[in-house]
């Protein structure tokens, strides 16, 4: 499995090496561009602005520093300019769980040792213990990305951030005011759809429909339209009424059911005498 980062973690005089793995990959089913009168693919050559197709190999990164005037950069370059410091995490702050605001998390990745198992144990077991989260820098291919790292279950996971003027802020314009009784239904609601995240409860639903999609144009069908309204902007205390009457007999049920399941099951294992 290709690595996207291979350096070390630096924190005081502590160091071990590591290196990164993606931790996450979206499901996505790929598309080709097609000619519809000759039903062949889409293809693209890389043309200079002279007019020239251009090989691969010849291609490498310029920065304009006057119109039309460039200096290049090979990866050799890139290296060149790296300290040591810069190939490893190095670690300038620790903070408790959760500060990080999430809108900052970028990529996320598995950190695994490539060596020092006992330093790289000692800091993903000190990190779960103290209940805390590491701040590093480090130069990731061409760019500086700070570094969020955190134990869970003892697996190490780093997520790169954005920097602050990265983030956009858009506040939207004056609100108006939600009445007492409009938060007090709003904020039932919420308590009714409160509960604990399982992440083996979701699945890409709209991955299934389009593979689903597929499968009936290869065997000729047409793709049938799904029913259902857009969402509409009602009248808001009679929507937050319908929405906590959904969720109040939607928990209802569920108990029923789950007593009911439970009754059948010591019912099965009553033992008759005689």
């Amino acid at each position: 499995m290709a690595y996207s980062f291979k350096g070390g973690i630096q924190f005081g005089m502590v160091y071990f090496p590591v290196v990164l793995y993606t931790a996450a990959k979206r499901s996505e089913i790929g598309f080709n561009l097609i000619d519809r009168q000759s039903m062949s693919r889409i293809k693209y050559k890389k043309i200079s602005s002279a007019g020239d197709e251009v090989k691969a190999e010849d291609i490498v990164k310029g920065y304009e520093y006057e119109d039309g005037k460039y200096v290049l950069f090979d990866d050799d370059d890139f290296e060149k300019i790296k300290s040591a410091r810069d190939k490893n995490i190095t670690i300038e702050l620790f903070v408790s769980e959760g500060e990080v605001d999430p809108v900052y998390f970028d990529k996320a990745y598995y950190a695994l040792p490539a060596g020092g198992e006992k330093a790289f144990s000692l800091f993903a077991s000190a990190l779960e213990a103290e209940k805390k989260a590491a701040v590093g820098r480090a130069v990731m291919g061409t760019k500086e990305t700070l570094v969020y790292l955190r134990a869970v279950d003892g697996a190490l996971i780093a997520n790169t951030l954005f920097f602050r003027d990265e983030v956009k802020v858009e506040k939207p314009a004056t609100l108006p005011k939600p009445s007492e009784k409009e938060l007090d239904l709003a904020g039932r609601v919420i308590s009714e759809m409160t509960g604990e995240y399982r992440p083996e409860n979701y699945s890409n639903e709209y991955y299934t429909k389009l593979k689903n999609a597929i499968e009936r144009k290869i065997e000729g069908k047409e793709i049938v339209r799904e029913k259902g309204s857009e969402g509409t902007v009602a009248d808001l205390m009679k929507a937050l009424k319908l929405s906590l009457e959904k969720f109040s007999n939607g928990k209802t049920a569920a108990a029923t059911n789950k007593t009911a399941a439970k009754r059948k099951g010591s019912g099965n294992g009553h033992v008759q005498r005689a």
